[in-house]
Parts: structure tokens; sequence; C-alpha cells
């Protein structure tokens, strides 16, 4: 049997390419240029907070980030012990992608067929976003990992129903909305496809056919079933009734519902600081909602059209894929109209389900002449159960249309290419605006002397120059001197500074200035008293302008 043909349900290991070729080219993908471009600034905030003492990392999150906190905790015990380098900041993110895709393409087998389960993970391992936040020290990756998990333990759930599949998923939920609060709207995807089964069965939420339970057993199968066989080998059971199936999901989710609650409480007190960045959402923001998940407008194009294609391809069977890409869509929107929450990468984890629809698209490509028969499930439907629906076609076995729609995923990636390069270089958003720490951190440790300050503005906003400039100087960091509370102490991500900057600067006969922004005279770009006590006492004797921050050497 060719490794990419169909599997019966208790011999899911039996086809572990589809699942591990997509993940070890995800992996391979991800890890080329994974220390390349230098922290930017989410990346140093989990830096800052990740290398903070635990006692120090809880006052943070009661102040600002709590949404992040259990990424920084996890973060905490990853850095204590690969250490703090760009790569090592970014390892777990990029094994997390190359674990998402090998489940999406499991949950592409499952719902379409193990040729569109490869085919979703391959696409999914060349898009631009999945290099970008697999290179990326930030959640994302992980959430969007465990979306695809908590979807595909769901299936498994409303297929053969046990509590080890029910316990599996809520432990996946409740993994889900620690590390992310806004990918819990896939459950409402979830809630369409618990609804539909418990309503009508599996097949009516694209799932698999609805099996008739004899009296004395939960086993739906007709008696010598080989699916049946294998559900119990595995210890499962056939699907449950209806009002039964409804309360494993909801008495699954209380463990997110205690864990999150909370969370989500000391988060939404945070909202004003945390998010006084972010716009209302508006109708273009829809428009431009491809493109900023795919992190190239070309690839995002494409990936949407390959995606409406498929979920005309798959007719029922896209039911639970296409809610779980729509409707956190909608629902982030509609929230986003009314308070600041509309961000392009919270919904990243909607993309493997794009990828998913694509993949049948490219799957159903069959050459002329092939005859397509249905997907594994609805093959072994009794002729009263089989659901009228289109299903779509199943590749022929072997190699046969596997190279057209191979090449078709190298096109995506060959599109992807410039995007790829650019993400490498810089991880700042936009990419045509990069902050170059690094660069003046070089300026200043090249030309520090002992007994120099460093003075840093603005301190209170989003570009964190002192937090980029510590992360590449370490110990030969100037002494910041106007600086009365660091951000540990003041449980933020941000230091407090001395009220009398004069007085503090007092002494001081070399200052080095770093501002936002490329400014010909730093010195007019410092508000304040803190301006004025520099302009009064340290000529300019040097400028290095760099991208994204300018570097000035004062001399009293």
């Amino acid at each position: 049997m060719s490794a990419f043909t169909e599997t019966a349900p208790g011999r899911a290991w039996a086809g572990w390419p589809v699942w591990a070729v997509p993940g070890l080219v995800t992996l391979a993908i991800t890890l080329v240029g994974l220390g390349h471009a230098q922290p930017w600034r989410d990346e140093l905030a989990t830096w800052s907070a990740a290398t903070r003492p635990l006692p120090d990392l809880v006052r943070l999150t009661r102040t600002i980030d709590a949404a992040t906190g259990p990424y920084y905790l996890l973060m905490h015990g990853w850095t204590a012990v690969a250490g703090t380098s760009p790569t090592a900041l970014r390892l777990p993110s990029a094994l997390a992608m190359a674990a998402a895709a090998a489940l999406t393409a499991r949950l592409g087998a499952r719902l379409a067929g193990d040729r569109a389960g490869l085919l979703a993970g391959l696409l999914f391992a060349v898009l631009p976003a999945t290099s970008r936040y697999g290179q990326e020290a930030r959640p994302y990756a992980l959430a969007t990992l465990l979306a695809v998990l908590a979807t595909l333990l769901l299936v498994d759930a409303l297929r053969r129903p046990s509590r080890r599949r029910w316990a599996g998923y809520a432990v996946a939920v409740a993994a889900l909305g620690l590390l992310h609060l806004i990918a819990l709207t896939l459950l409402a995807a979830h809630a369409v496809a618990v609804l539909l089964t418990a309503a009508r069965g599996p097949t009516a939420a694209g799932l698999g056919p609805a099996d008739r339970p004899r009296p004395d057993t939960l086993d739906a199968s007709p008696p010598g079933d080989p699916g049946a066989e294998a559900a119990h080998l595995a210890g499962g059971a056939a699907p449950a009734p209806g009002r039964r199936v409804l309360a494993w999901w909801l008495l699954a989710l209380l463990p997110a519902v205690a864990l999150v609650t909370p969370l989500a409480s000391t988060a939404r007190g945070q909202r004003g600081r945390q998010l006084d960045w972010v716009d209302p959402a508006r109708l273009p923001d829809l428009v431009s909602l491809p493109g900023g998940l795919a992190q190239s407008g070309v690839v995002g194009g494409f990936l949407l059209g390959l995606a409406a294609l498929g979920a005309v391809r798959l007719g029922r069977r896209a039911l639970l894929p296409g809610a779980a890409a729509l409707l956190p869509v909608l629902l982030l929107f509609t929230a986003g109209t009314l308070v600041p929450l509309w961000v392009t990468r919270y919904l990243l984890f909607i993309v493997p389900f794009g990828c998913l629809l694509a993949g049948a698209a490219l799957a159903a490509a069959t050459p002329a002449g092939s005859r397509p028969a249905v997907a594994g499930p609805l093959q072994s439907a009794p002729p009263e159960t089989a659901p009228r629906e289109t299903a779509p076609p199943r590749a022929a076995p072997g190699g046969t249309g596997l190279g057209a729609a191979l090449a078709v995923i190298v096109l995506a990636g060959l599109l992807g290419l410039p995007d790829q390069a650019a993400l490498r270089r810089t991880h700042e958003w936009p990419r045509s605006a990069p902050v170059d720490y690094a660069g003046a951190a070089g300026i200043v440790a090249a030309g520090a002397r002992p007994g120099d300050a460093i003075v840093y503005s603005p301190r209170d906003g989003w570009l964190f120059p002192d937090l980029g400039l510590a992360y590449h100087l370490g110990s030969r960091l100037p002494r910041d001197v106007l600086v009365v509370r660091d951000q540990r102490a003041d449980a933020s991500l941000w230091a407090t500074e001395c009220g009398d900057p004069a007085r503090c600067l007092a002494g001081v006969d070399r200052v080095w200035l770093v501002v936002t922004g490329r400014r010909a005279d730093p010195l007019a770009a410092v508000p304040g008293a803190k301006g004025e006590a520099l302009r009064d006492g340290f000529p300019v004797r040097q400028v290095w302008p760099r991208p994204g921050l300018t570097v000035a050497l004062l001399v009293r």
C-alpha cells in the first residue's frame, strides 16, 4: 500500500510520512537563519520577563502582560537551560511550528484523505508566516500548535468517544487558553461540530457517517466492521448519543474555564495600557487579513483562492476547518469594532485550517481518466446512512497527480521567497522601518569609557531602546544614570527615572544618548526637564544614525 493512501482509524500511525514529511520540511525551513534577525521589541519584552526571578515575574503579570504570563513562565524555565541567544529564545517556536505542520497533515488526513493532509502540511511549511512566527520568541507558534492539536483531538473524540480522548482535548483547550486568550474563539467552530454531531451524528458535522447504536452498547458499528474493531483495540468507542456528546464537551471545557477566567479578568483590567496602540477594526482590515496572516500579499491571496476552492470540493467535510478559519475572524472583528483587539497576528492560529482546505483543493486535482472516489470513512458508510454530498475526489494511489500538486506548492514557496528573505533580516513590522538595536549597541561598546553614563528617550514607549541595548551589551552597558527604579523593581517593562535629571547627572562627564527615530539634532528630541539638563550641560560631540535609532555622544 502507498504511504499516501487511506488508513483505517486503528492504523493511524501506519501513514507516518503524511505527517512526518511536512513536520521535517517545516523544521528545516524554519531553522534557516533562525538567529539572524535581531530580537525585535516584542521579543525583547519576552527576554526581559523570562529572565526575572519568579516572584518578580509574577509581580509583572499583575501590572501588565498577564495574558502572556503563562508563556513567560514557560520561557523562564527554557532560558534557564538553553540561554538567551536569539536562536535559543526562538527554538521553542520553531519546534512548535514543525509540530503544527505535522498535526495539520494528520487533521487533513482525518477529514479529507492522506494526500490532502500531506499537501496541507507542505503548504503550511512554505508559508512566510510559518517561518516568521516560527522564528519569534512569542506565544503565537505554540498557540497555533495547540489549536490544531485541540481540533484533531476533538475530531477523534466525536468519532470514537472515550474518557481518554475527552481528557486530552480538555488539556489541549486549557493550554490553548493559557497561552493565547483570543485563540479560544476557535471554540465557536468546535461548538458547531459538537452541536451537529449531538443532533445528527458525525456525518452531519463532516466527520464521517453517523452509525446507528445498538441498544446494549455504545458501539455504533455493525458486527465485523473493521473500523469498530480498531476503535476497540485503541481503547475508544463509537459515537455516543447526542446529549452524552454535548455533556462530555461541556465537561471538557471546565478546566479551561477554571484556569482562564482569572487570567482573562486580570488581562481585561490591563487592556488600556497593553493595547493602547491598537486602533478599532475597520472593513479594510478584513481585506488585508490574508496577506497579513501569510506575511505576503501574493501568497495570502493564493492561499485564500485555494482554500475557497477546497471548501467547495470538500462539501460537508469543509464545515469544521471552514468554521475554524472564519468564525474566529468574525468574532474578533466584531469585538474589535468596540474595543481595541484587532491585531492580525492574533489570528495566526487559523492559518493551518486554511491550509487544510487548500490541501483538499490540490488533492482533488487528479489527472483526467482517474476515477474519483470518496474519502475513506464515507466509503464504508451503509447506503442508508451515506450522506448526500459531493465528496472530495480521492487521489489515485501512488504518485499519480502528486507531482502537479507539489509543483503548485513549490510555486507558492517561490512567490513567498522575497518575504522569506526579508523576515530573516528584520522582524519589525512594517519591515521598511527596522530598529537596529545591535548597531546602536555596537557604537556604544566601541566608544564607551569607564564612568560613562547612558540616557534614553523616550522611556515610556513600545520600542524599548533600553531593553534593546541591555540585551546586546549585557555587563558592558554604561550606567543608566537617571534610573531610580528599573523594570524589575517597577514590576513593568519600563524603568522609572529620577524627577531631577540635573541632580542625577551631576558628576558625569560623558553621556551616551539613545533616542528613537533618525534625528539630525538628537538633543532637540528629548523633552522636559531631562532635555533641559542635557542641553544645558552636555554639548553634542558626535552623532551616529542607525535604522530606527540615533546614538549621540555628549561630553560636558
